[in-house]
């Protein structure tokens, strides 16, 4: 049956919050979810003054279940699609995403809380690959991002075991950034997504393109991209700088954040 309303795109300020909002499947995603929050992708990178992503589930119980094992058909035709099964996971958002997680974000769903540069968790939430045990492949991101973001032998245990983590496990593990009370995930998401956008773009846009980018390049490589994206905002950031020195702006977007 389809849920035109399954995923919600709605402005806060400088943020888009796009929400899975089927909690009765603890926002699994199927075919038609997947599509809808490709739109979603879409509008937030045509939307100019949306300066951050924020990716959250409806309700505390789940950020995402993961694929919806109830319509796995709806899939098929997905699984090799360019921007993902999922939706838009094997795409890399032009400006920052932070996932904001509250309960379960397993299989499929932790993909996509992998899939943003940030991510809060309450402190009841619960993230792994489950799907391990019923032998479902990893195919949203998760074998990759994982290992780039934990490292490569950490990321392995979760991999192999399908073992579940706690969001204290998590933020041991660099999993996650910060841990939340129940029920203030959303709002600190939206707290650091105001922060990012008072900081001059371009030279932060800059900067994180060069880091995503660099990651798996050789050292050389990875300065050569540094070297081309700072000149490119140079003059932008030596103004900022010039204002910083003369004493505005300071204790501004940094103390939101």
């Amino acid at each position: 049956m389809s849920e035109p309303d399954a995923v919600r795109y709605e402005r806060t300020g400088a943020a888009a919050v796009i929400t899975i909002d089927r909690p009765h499947r603890r926002n699994a995603v199927d075919g038609p979810t997947a599509a809808r929050l490709h739109e979603a992708y879409l509008q937030f990178e045509a939307d100019e003054g949306a300066r951050v992503l924020i990716l959250t589930g409806a309700g505390e119980l789940a950020f995402c279940a993961g694929a919806d094992l109830k319509a796995t058909e709806t899939f098929a035709h997905r699984l090799m699609a360019p921007e993902g099964p999922m939706g838009f996971t094997r795409l890399t958002p032009s400006k920052p995403a932070i996932a904001a997680i509250s309960g379960y974000a397993l299989a499929g769903g932790l993909e996509l809380a992998l899939w943003c540069d940030l991510r809060i968790a309450t402190e009841r939430s619960t993230l792994g690959y489950p799907e391990r045990r019923w032998g479902v492949p990893l195919i949203d991101g998760g074998t990759q991002r994982l290992p780039r973001i934990i490292g490569l032998g950490r990321a392995l245990e979760l991999i192999l075991t399908g073992r579940m983590i706690d969001a204290q496990q998590a933020l041991h593990m660099g999993l996650v950034n910060e841990v939340v009370s129940a029920g203030t995930h959303l709002q600190r998401a939206l707290e650091l997504a105001e922060g990012l956008a008072r900081f001059p773009q371009s030279t932060m846009l800059a900067d994180r393109r060069a880091a995503i980018e660099g990651l798996g390049m050789p050292l050389a490589d990875g300065l050569a991209l540094e070297a081309q994206t700072g000149p490119e905002v140079f003059a932008e950031g030596a103004a900022g700088a010039r204002r910083f020195a003369a004493g505005e702006g300071r204790g501004g977007a940094g103390a939101g954040a």
